[in-house]
C-alpha cells in the first residue's frame, strides 16, 4: 500500500507539470497568434511611431487589468492595448527576429507574465517595431491548482481500490500457507505426520523439502530410541550376572560387599528404567497425536491385576470413571500412567486406593502417608527428579511425568481427602 502510494503521488507530480506544460503550450500558442495579428496589421507613422490597424475582439484587451495586453514599440513611440491602461510592458534587451521568444516577467498592477515577443520590419528601410503579447499568470496558476486537486481525489480513490486489490491478492495469495502452517503444527506433534499434498505448485518444493526432512527426523529418533533400549536391555543380562556374583558373595559370607554391590545394581537398574521411561514418552509423544483412550477399561484391567498382588489383596480399589469418558492420549500410554500411579498408591495405601477420571482429568488417591505440600512442591518443580525427591513415592512418579508431559498434560500432586497423596494428571 505504501509503494502504491508512492507511485501514486510521483504520478501526481508528473502529471500535473504535464498538464502545467500543456497549457503553458496552449497559452502560448494563442498568443503568438494575437501576435501574427497584430504584425500584420501594424505599420510605421511619417514620425517613425507605430500604427496598429488591427481589431482585435477579445473583451479583455478592451477592459484594464482584463489579464490580456499587447504593445507595439518603437523607438519613436508605442501603441498599446486598453487593458494596459497606464501601464506598459518591460521591453527585453533583445528580441528574436527570426521567431517568437516567450519568457514570464514582471508585470503591469503586481502580476506575472506569460509573455511572447518578436521584432519585425513592416519597413524594410524603417525601424523595428517589438510586439509584445502576454497573459495573466495566475489564470495559468488557477488551472494547475484544480486540476491538481481534482486529480489528487480521483488518485486517492484509485488508491483505496488499488490498496484493496493488493490486500485481497496478499490474502488470497497466503491463503494456502495457513495449510502449511497446520501440516507444520502435526508435524510438531508428530515427527510420523507428513505434509499433505494439496499445495499450489509454488508450495509443492517447500512442501516436499520439508517431508524429507521430517522423514530423516523420524529415521533418526526411531534409530536413537532403538539404540537406547538396545543399549539398556543388553547391560540388563550384566545386571544380572553381577546379582548372581553378589549372592555368591553373600553365600560365602561377604555379606558387606554384597550390600554394596546390591546398592550399585539397584542404582544402575534404576537409571535404566528411567531411561527406558524415557524413550517410551517419546513414543508416547508421537502416538499421542489424534489417540483417545477409554479410560475405564484399562483402569478395570489394572486393577483385577493388582487385586492379585500382595500389596493388592488387602486393599479396597474405587473405580469412579464414567463408561463414555475418553482421554487425548494413546492406550499405551494411559496403561503405562495409570498402572505406575496405582501401584504406587497400592504399595502405601492402608486400606483404600480411588481411580477417578472425569473431561480430560485422571486422579489415583490412596489413604497412605502422603507427601506434604512442600515436598510435592520440590519434587515437582523444574530440574527436580522426583526419584530423588525423597523416600516413597519415586521412580515410579518420575516415569509418570514424563509420559504426562510428553503427552501435553500436568501433573499436581497434593493431599487426598483420604488423607494420603493424590496425583492428578490433566489435558488441556
Amino acid at each position: 500500500m505504501l509503494a502504491i502510494l508512492a507511485a501514486l503521488a510521483v504520478s501526481w507530480l508528473a502529471m500535473t507539470w504535464l498538464f502545467e506544460r500543456h497549457i503553458e503550450r496552449r497559452e502560448t500558442a494563442e498568443l503568438v497568434r494575437t501576435g501574427q495579428m497584430l504584425a500584420a496589421s501594424v505599420r510605421l507613422e511619417p514620425s517613425g511611431a507605430p500604427a496598429v490597424e488591427a481589431m482585435l475582439t477579445d473583451p479583455r484587451l478592451r477592459k484594464a487589468m482584463g489579464g490580456l495586453y499587447w504593445q507595439v514599440s518603437t523607438p519613436a513611440g508605442l501603441k498599446t492595448s486598453s487593458s494596459l491602461w497606464d501601464q506598459t510592458l518591460t521591453a527585453p534587451q533583445a528580441a528574436p527576429a527570426d521567431g517568437w521568444g516567450s519568457r514570464i516577467a514582471a508585470g503591469p498592477f503586481g502580476d506575472q507574465l506569460l509573455l511572447v515577443e518578436r521584432s519585425v520590419r513592416p519597413d524594410r528601410n524603417g525601424p523595428a517595431v517589438l510586439i509584445q503579447v502576454a497573459s495573466d499568470e495566475k489564470g495559468l496558476r488557477a488551472a494547475r491548482q484544480e486540476f491538481g486537486r481534482d486529480l489528487a481525489l480521483f488518485l486517492a480513490g484509485l488508491w483505496v481500490v488499488l490498496s484493496a486489490a493488493a490486500a485481497l491478492q496478499v490474502i488470497l495469495g497466503l491463503s494456502p500457507l495457513a495449510r502449511v502452517r497446520d501440516d507444520l503444527a502435526r508435524l510438531r506433534k508428530s515427527p510420523s505426520a507428513r505434509m499433505s499434498d494439496e499445495h499450489p505448485q509454488e508450495i509443492a518444493p517447500l512442501a516436499e523439502a520439508v517431508n524429507a526432512l521430517a522423514e530423516a527426523r523420524e529415521g533418526d529418533l526411531a534409530r536413537a530410541r532403538r539404540r537406547a533400549g538396545d543399549l539398556a536391555h543388553s547391560l540388563k543380562t550384566p545386571l544380572a550376572a553381577l546379582s548372581a556374583q553378589s549372592r555368591r558373595a553373600r553365600e560365602a559370607g561377604a555379606a558387606e560387599a554384597a550390600d554394596g554391590l546390591d546398592a550399585a545394581i539397584a542404582a544402575v537398574s534404576s537409571a535404566l528404567e528411567a531411561e527406558l521411561a524415557r524413550a517410551r514418552a517419546a513414543a508416547a509423544r508421537e502416538a499421542a497425536f489424534a489417540a483417545e483412550a477409554a479410560l475405564l477399561a484399562v483402569a478395570e484391567r489394572l486393577v483385577a491385576v493388582l487385586e492379585r498382588t500382595a500389596d493388592g489383596e488387602r486393599l479396597m480399589f474405587d473405580v469412579e470413571i464414567p463408561a463414555d469418558l475418553r482421554l487425548p492420549v494413546s492406550e499405551d500410554a494411559v496403561t503405562e500412567m495409570l498402572g505406575a500411579l496405582i501401584e504406587n498408591a497400592a504399595r502405601f495405601a492402608r486400606r483404600q486406593v480411588r481411580v477417578s477420571g472425569e473431561a480430560g482429568v485422571l486422579r489415583v488417591e490412596d489413604d497412605g502417608p502422603g507427601m506434604d505440600e512442600g515436598r510435592a512442591e520440590a519434587a515437582l518443580a523444574r530440574g527436580a527428579r522426583l526419584d530423588e525427591a525423597g523416600p516413597g513415592h519415586g521412580l515410579g512418579l518420575a516415569i509418570v511425568r514424563d509420559l504426562a508431559e510428553s503427552s501435553g498434560a500436568a501433573l499436581r500432586m497434593d493431599r487426598s481427602d483420604l488423607g494420603g497423596l493424590r496425583v492428578t494428571i490433566a489435558w488441556p
